[in-house]
């Protein structure tokens, strides 16, 4: 009798462990057309994921070697940032023309493995002791020249994998890859930080870089290089800007995405030396509030590709201006307490979710309307357009981080991407794009002569 009252129970157990294990790993288990069931894009989604967990240590690395170690000044940093800019304005649209003659996953591949060698000559000069803003400013210009064409190369590379009515998913799921790192890399970055100091845990960066490009060496894409007999490269270059120039979408993208990035670059220059200074956070704790940038990136790409289908690519994107605006203005008044603290947390998150639902959105639509033998230098254009005002962000983010005050820099950010937002909302093109267009199905023809026949706008079926 006893032996069945204690046998029950434990068997009772035992199927209520059964039944909980099997329904969590249903819960887990990918849909039938889930973009990760394909193999290649898996073996991409990883390799971004595995990247942008040493994308955390240099993000908080670089800046922390120059405001801590080196002492640098709001106008040092602004122009630490600005010369990470400087290329994309330099080579963005010579670099397009050439993408567009040549295979583009070779170029990525390289591109990740030559960032992987100048992140580590910064441990390398700082054990040399040559370590100053100098090669600091060398290294950040050198890491702008190759995201200019490697970075490009990457996004065009995701539309050879992935269908063009699920590059909206698919940007989703990789800012979700990049949100994993971003809620355990900036911790673990802080605390690695901590222990061995700013240049030497870039040391991690460059050794996960390897590991992506191992990753990315073993995918193979079929890809149709556009040879031509007749290529020339300027009139190839205007063929492309006269592509980009007639079509309004990526017109009011390039003007609304641009204005974000100056309010973005104002405040990137600024909060770090924010958190040390103002709220004197050290460099593990930076690291625990960035944790938030994570939670804030997991939320948006988990809801981002929903709230793009319900309301739209365009008001989504509008929806993105608003909440960075949001997180900048806050911290702008925040006291320096406990408080302010965890204003700098929340600023974090609203801004990556806020740059999530931008990204998702405008890398999707520029993609979606433009045909592929113009994607190199439509995108390279794009980047030269949005990154323009991010220089000018970055020096006026120093000039009044140093002059007025860290404040007062994180004001003119929020404020304006705010202004940004309800102008946005205005304009016509974006708040009526309610879904992704279509090129044109003779476009394949297009860049092919120098006299480009621009296609219609695809946004006269939203409009």
């Amino acid at each position: 009798m006893s032996n069945r009252t204690t046998t029950r129970p434990s068997k009772a157990g035992a199927d209520r462990w059964t039944t909980l294990v099997a329904a969590l790993r249903e819960r887990l288990q990918l849909a039938p057309n889930d973009l990760l069931r394909d193999a290649v894009y898996r073996r991409l989604w990883t390799s971004i994921l595995i990247s942008s967990f040493g994308g955390q240590v240099t993000m908080l690395a670089l800046p922390l070697t120059a405001a801590v170690l080196l002492h640098a000044t709001p106008t040092q940093m602004g122009l630490l940032t600005a010369m990470e800019i400087v290329p994309f304005v330099l080579l963005s649209l010579p670099a397009g023309v050439w993408l567009d003659r040549v295979r583009k996953l070779p170029v990525y591949i390289a591109g990740e493995a030559s960032i992987a060698v100048v992140v580590l000559s910064v441990p390398i000069a700082w054990w040399l002791g040559w370590l100053g803003m100098p090669w600091m400013y060398a290294a950040a210009f050198v890491m702008g020249c190759i995201y200019v064409t490697a970075g490009s190369a990457a996004q065009i590379v995701l539309t050879q994998v992935v269908a063009r009515e699920r590059l909206v998913e698919a940007h989703a799921k990789n800012a979700l890859a990049t949100s994993g790192a971003e809620v355990a890399g900036p911790g673990v970055a802080g605390a690695l930080i901590k222990i061995v100091g700013a240049p030497l845990a870039l040391v991690v960066d460059a050794v996960l870089l390897v590991v992506s490009v191992t990753i990315l060496r073993g995918i193979t894409i079929h890809e149709r290089v556009h040879e031509r007999a007749d290529a020339h490269f300027w009139r190839d270059l205007k063929a492309g800007l006269r592509f980009v120039a007639g079509t309004p979408l990526l017109i009011s993208l390039a003007v609304a995405v641009g204005l974000w990035q100056m309010c973005h670059h104002a405040a990137l220059v600024v909060q770090i030396l924010f958190a040390t200074r103002t709220l004197g956070l050290n460099e593990s704790q930076v690291g625990l509030c960035y944790v938030g940038m994570g939670f804030g990136t997991v939320i948006a790409s988990t809801l981002g590709n929903r709230i793009s289908s319900r309301i739209g690519p365009g008001p989504c994107l509008v929806l993105g201006f608003a909440v960075c605006g949001i997180g900048w203005s806050a911290l702008a008044l925040a006291p320096a307490n406990a408080f302010g603290v965890a204003t700098f947390a929340a600023m974090l998150f609203a801004f990556s979710a806020g740059a999530v639902l931008i990204f998702i959105n405008f890398l999707a639509l520029r993609q979606a309307v433009t045909p592929a033998p113009l994607l190199g230098r439509m995108t390279s254009s794009m980047r030269w357009l949005i990154l323009i005002p991010a220089g000018p962000g970055a020096l006026i983010g120093g000039w009044l981080g140093e002059h007025i005050g860290l404040r007062a820099a994180l004001g003119f950010a929020g404020g304006s991407a705010l202004l940004l937002a309800w102008f946005a909302w205005r304009h016509p093109v974006i708040r009526r794009t309610r879904e992704l267009p279509v090129p044109e199905a003779e476009s394949d023809l297009l860049g092919a002569e120098a006299n480009v026949r621009v296609p219609e706008p695809a946004l006269k079926e939203a409009a």
